[in-house]
C-alpha cells in the first residue's frame, strides 16, 4: 500500500510539472510598455531626491507602484527635468483642455536607457479627471527611443488603444544606442469626433472619441493635460504647452 501511494504520489507531481509548463507565461501589467511596477523581473527603483519642486505641480504614481517621492519632477525655468522609479502621471491643474485642444511637448532622453536595461516610453497625457482621487481617468501617448509609439488609458483601470508592446512607425526616432541621446516631439489633439496622436509632426495614431469616452475609459475628452513617463527613465521636457 506504502508504495502504491508513493507511486502515486510521485506520477501526479510529474503529471503537475508537465500541465505548469503548458501554461503560458503570465501577461504584463495592463497599462503595458513599462507602465508599472512590475513588469516580469523589471522592478521600480527609488530616485534619489525624489519629489515634486515645481509650483501647483502634481503627481502620481501608477496604483500599487510606489509612492510620489520614489519618483522626482524638477521644473527648472521653462523646462521640466524627471527621473522616475513608479510610472507616473505629472500635471499641473491649470493645464486645461475643453473642446478641441493641443498639448505637446518635447522629450529627450540624454542617455538611451540610462536606468534600464530595455526601453521605456515617455509622452503627453489629456483627458485628465479626478486625477487625485482612486477613479483617476485619462489617456497618453508616449515614444519609445526604439521607434514604437504607445497609446494607453486609465479609466481608472489601465485600457488598451494600440498594440500591446506599441507599434512600430518610421516617424518615431530611434536612439543610435545605449546611453546615446534621442529626441521626440510628441503631441495629443482632440479634433471633433477624434483624438490623434502626433510624434515628430506625423500623426501615428488617431481614433474615434466615441470609442475613448465609454464606461471603464474616459469621463470625457476635456481635462486637465500632462506628462506621461514610464518607470525607470530619466528624461528632460521643454516646451509642454496646451494650446487651440
Amino acid at each position: 500500500m506504502r508504495s502504491a501511494t508513493v507511486t502515486a504520489l510521485a506520477f501526479a507531481g510529474v503529471l503537475s510539472i508537465a500541465l505548469s509548463a503548458q501554461q503560458p507565461p503570465a501577461p504584463p501589467p495592463a497599462g503595458g510598455g513599462g507602465g508599472g511596477m512590475h513588469m516580469g523581473q523589471d522592478v521600480a527603483h527609488k530616485v534619489s531626491n525624489g519629489g515634486i519642486r515645481g509650483a501647483g505641480w502634481k503627481g502620481r504614481p501608477d496604483p500599487g507602484t510606489g509612492a510620489v517621492n520614489d519618483s522626482s519632477l524638477d521644473v527648472k525655468g521653462s523646462n521640466i527635468e524627471v527621473h522616475t522609479g513608479p510610472a507616473m502621471l505629472y500635471w499641473n491643474p491649470a493645464n486645461k483642455g475643453t473642446g478641441d485642444y493641443t498639448v505637446s511637448a518635447t522629450f529627450t532622453e540624454p542617455k538611451y536607457m540610462s536606468s534600464n536595461d530595455h526601453p521605456h516610453p515617455y509622452g503627453v497625457f489629456l483627458a485628465g479627471n479626478d486625477l487625485d482621487t482612486e477613479n483617476a481617468s485619462a489617456l497618453y501617448c508616449a515614444a519609445y527611443g526604439r521607434g514604437t509609439y504607445i497609446v494607453r488609458g486609465f479609466g481608472p483601470a489601465p485600457f488598451a488603444v494600440n498594440g500591446r508592446g506599441g507599434s512600430p512607425n518610421d516617424a518615431v526616432h530611434k536612439a543610435a544606442g545605449k546611453g546615446e541621446s534621442v529626441e521626440q516631439t510628441i503631441a495629443m489633439s482632440v479634433k471633433g469626433d477624434k483624438v490623434e496622436c502626433s510624434i515628430n509632426g506625423t500623426v501615428v495614431g488617431s481614433y474615434p472619441k466615441s470609442d475613448l469616452v465609454a464606461a471603464g475609459k474616459l469621463k470625457s475628452t476635456d481635462g486637465i493635460a500632462g506628462i506621461r513617463v514610464a518607470h525607470n527613465v530619466d528624461v528632460d521636457v521643454k516646451d509642454f504647452k496646451v494650446s487651440k
